[in-house]
């Protein structure tokens, strides 16, 4: 589909010092296209252009920054076929997801972020007591969000369209502008992204896009003197390593990084309802989503049944080429992580729990396949349980009371988004405001676009997405003067 990629710098398209390596197709192996390898310097220069468009990319009003993101929904939309079968060879996503889910949310989170709002809040007039020259003064104040200045962003591998749009349409709405460093995977789709900003209009130097395997491609575009601020969005471990970079320079941080999110069911909820939502644990993205209910906590009451219901959710889900029709769950990203998520498997195996459905590799020549699996039987100190395996894998906990329910969705490391089974509104409620998660479904797995997203512990630091990804992307200046 794609080949020899180059890399986006300064509004020109350069090849790369380090050659292009193989975009592999997780359904069949082939070679999808070539992405560039850059070097440390290209990045440097991709930072260093960007911190050289900031001053009039930033002086232009938000008027003028929302028609070029008008300008590049339209173009993503209007490419939206072509934009969805690359996503799809990249990402082995099924042809719904592909089509909807990723170059269709892209799409909408630049025409999302096409809206001006306001920037600036008057602050009431306050006396100070202690004025000039001893004397009482009445004190005027403005808040005005002003942007960053250059922003690093690291986007994940599950999602290439709606993941990056959902950094960079802020970030430029703000003001600030962007070096991309999309996930080594499938880095061809945020290429097309940058030429449709390209057709937009967007000025040379306010989105690079720069590209590599190699950890060194990665630091650089982290540490870059020209960097104000890093929006990363992957495992805990990577992003523990760009804060400690980023915290010798004290730049700017949004992080969205691992969830082991719990789902409890109480013994009064709907079933149908939660078997339905923690069915997509095995579906949606085949598991690889941080925001999936893979850690069931059901109440003794429905255990039974429930292990029963989401073994037969699991057992008739159609597993194989993403591109047929009815295929519902698609191929993992790659070999490698296929074996990462079978060791898993069978760590959970030999600690104890009993795999109830799946475990074994479909029998599939080509692809890198993974059965639904549901592990049963489990506690909260296996590596199942407290680990975030990024696959098609759900655990499933018994508690007793409601306190217990609480207390071990609370135990973990992460706190991404945690759910909550109950016909019981006000107990539902409860429960929600005493769980330690960025945020809560309640008696469902939809998410409000609108609504902060982020996590506590281990999971991330900061909030994004609808007006808290204009705050992220801003930095807060007080301007005060005599009334």
């Amino acid at each position: 589909m794609t080949e020899g990629q180059r890399l986006f710098v300064g509004g020109s398209w350069v090849e790369p010092d380090g050659g292009h390596y193989e975009v592999t197709d997780p359904a069949s192996e082939e070679t999808v296209g070539w992405a560039p390898e850059a070097s440390r310097d290209q990045v440097h220069a991709a930072a260093a252009a960007a911190r050289e468009a900031f001053g009039s990319w930033s002086r232009t009003t938000p008027e003028e920054r929302a028609v070029v993101l008008g300008r590049a929904a339209d173009i993503i939309r209007g490419h939206l076929e072509p934009y969805a079968r690359l996503a799809q060879a990249e990402t082995g996503a099924t042809t719904g997801t592909a089509y909807g889910m990723q170059v269709g949310v892209g799409a909408a989170r630049f025409r999302r972020y096409a809206k001006v709002e306001p920037a600036e809040w008057a602050i009431p007039p306050q006396i100070n007591e202690a004025g000039p020259m001893g004397r009482a003064a009445v004190m005027g104040a403005l808040a005005v969000r002003q942007p960053v200045g250059v922003v690093t962003c690291v986007t994940s591998y599950n999602n290439p369209w709606a993941n990056p749009a959902g950094k960079i349409a802020p970030a430029l709405a703000m003001g600030n502008t962007v070096v991309v460093k999309p996930a080594p995977q499938d880095p061809l789709s945020v290429f097309r992204m940058a030429e449709a900003l390209e057709a937009a209009g967007v000025p040379a130097g306010v989105v690079n896009v720069v590209c590599g395997r190699s950890v060194e491609v990665g630091e650089a575009a982290v540490s870059s003197p020209d960097v104000d601020m890093v929006s990363f969005t992957g495992s805990t471990a990577v992003g523990q390593r760009i804060a400690e970079v980023c915290g010798r320079d004290m730049k700017r941080q949004l992080m969205e990084l691992g969830g082991k999110g719990a789902a409890l069911v109480f013994d009064d909820a709907d079933l149908g309802s939660a078997v339905a939502g923690i069915g997509t644990t095995f579906s949606f993205y085949s598991g690889q989503i941080c925001t999936a209910p893979t850690r069931v906590l059901a109440q003794r009451g429905v255990y039974d049944r429930l292990v029963e219901q989401l073994a037969g959710c699991a057992g008739r889900l159609k597993v194989g080429d993403p591109r047929e029709p009815g295929t519902v769950v698609g191929p993992v990203i790659s070999a490698d992580h296929r074996e990462r998520v079978e060791s898993y498997v069978e760590s959970g195996r030999k600690e104890g729990a009993t795999v109830v459905t799946g475990g074994e590799r479909p029998s599939y020549d080509r692809g890198f396949y993974v059965a639904p699996t549901l592990l049963a039987d489990c506690t909260s100190a296996m590596r199942v349980t407290r680990e975030e395996i990024f696959g098609p894998v759900v655990s499933v906990i018994p508690f007793e009371e409601e306190e217990e329910g609480i207390a071990l969705a609370n135990d973990s490391d992460y706190g991404l988004i945690d759910y909550v089974w109950s016909s019981d509104v006000a107990r539902a409620f409860r429960v929600a405001r005493q769980l330690r998660a960025g945020g809560v479904g309640v008696n469902t797995v939809g998410r409000n676009m609108e609504a902060p997203f982020g996590g506590f512990k281990k999971s991330g630091v900061g909030r994004d997405v609808g007006s808290y990804a204009l705050h992220a992307y801003s930095e807060v200046q007080a301007i005060v003067w005599p009334g």
